[in-house]
């Protein structure tokens, strides 16, 4: 699995490209424009420092909070060669607009785009023919199953699933999920460049929404997102709740910011149209949901290009 390519420069596209690259893999990014390039080059920039600042800090800390088992091991950390790997990353990753030439020598293609039926099946029926036929392919959606899109690969048996955790270099796990038509060795070989690039597989034998991370993620965001929409309360006053009362780093809204308002958006959506998304007895907690009033805030926020933390304002100004 040498050749990687990731389709998508977003949030966790970038991330997954770099994080390949800083392991040894030739990366390469396709993106849909020459206006996509620009994006994407600017989420490579900030996570060459990202990972700089974060190397800085494993090797003067003795907080083991502070560590990023995705970056090296408590027990094979060199500075120096890591700050290496982080230079020779940013440097060694293509990004590219024509996509026969992005994928014309790939092993493992990563499908990162946006999480929308349409444009996936669009994307799946003009790569098909372009790639080798021993590649495999992996989509990151984080809400849509891959059964959805299999017969549209060209290689239903070489296609799963494997998402990330944001911050994928310290929160190092993928959540590697089969479809009913994936041949074994597809999801052993993944699972594998998984551990290559220091991630830690979580394997999923059976297809379900929201794989293992966001099945029980995306109900918590969703209720706090429903507080603030019904003028319970404030976003940071819900967020200190949760903070304060759990101890977790990061509240409902300060997560929405991170991943994006778009992504936001696109699973308040999600939840309303695919059947069985939600357990029938989570369904019926949630029916007084008001997600209306969730796309209505979010849509707005879109609109107005508050669209997360990459952009310098979502919930909270960055």
């Amino acid at each position: 699995m040498r050749n990687v390519v990731v389709a998508g420069g977003g949030v966790l596209g970038s991330q997954i490209a770099f994080q390949a690259a800083y392991c040894g893999h030739d990366v390469t990014i396709w993106l849909r424009s020459e206006a996509s390039v620009g994006r994407a080059q600017a989420k490579l920039d900030n996570l060459k420092e990202i990972y700089t600042k974060a190397i800085e800090l494993m090797d003067s800390s003795k907080n083991p909070a502070d560590w990023c088992i995705g970056i090296a091991a408590t027990d094979a950390f060199n500075k120096e060669e890591c700050l290496k790997k982080v230079k020779k990353a940013h440097k060694s990753i293509k990004l590219i607009v024509d996509m026969k030439e992005a994928v014309k020598d790939a092993d493992i293609v990563i499908e990162s785009v946006a999480e929308d039926t349409k444009e996936k099946i669009a994307f799946y029926k003009a790569m098909a023919p372009l790639l080798k036929p021993e590649c495999v392919i992996a989509t990151n959606s984080s809400t849509l199953l891959p059964s959805t899109f299999a017969k549209y690969t060209g290689r239903a048996d070489k296609y799963l699933s494997m998402h990330f955790a944001n911050y994928i270099w310290k929160n190092n796990v993928a959540e590697v999920m089969v479809q009913k038509d994936t041949k074994k060795e597809a999801f052993d070989t993944i699972c594998t460049f998984a551990e290559e690039i220091r991630m830690l597989p979580l394997k999923i034998e059976k297809e379900k929404n929201g794989y293992l991370l966001n099945s029980m993620l995306v109900p918590f965001l969703l209720s706090g997102l429903d507080l603030y929409v019904n003028g319970v309360s404030t976003p940071k006053d819900i967020d200190i709740a949760w903070k304060t009362g759990t101890g977790a780093p990061r509240g409902p809204f300060e997560i929405f910011d991170v991943v994006g308002i778009a992504t936001a958006y696109h699973i308040v959506q999600q939840y309303q149209k695919v059947p069985g998304l939600i357990s029938p007895l989570l369904k019926k907690m949630m029916m007084p949901y008001n997600f209306k009033g969730m796309e209505k805030v979010l849509k707005g926020m879109l609109d107005s290009g508050k669209t997360g933390r990459a952009a310098g304002e979502g919930f909270y100004k960055y």
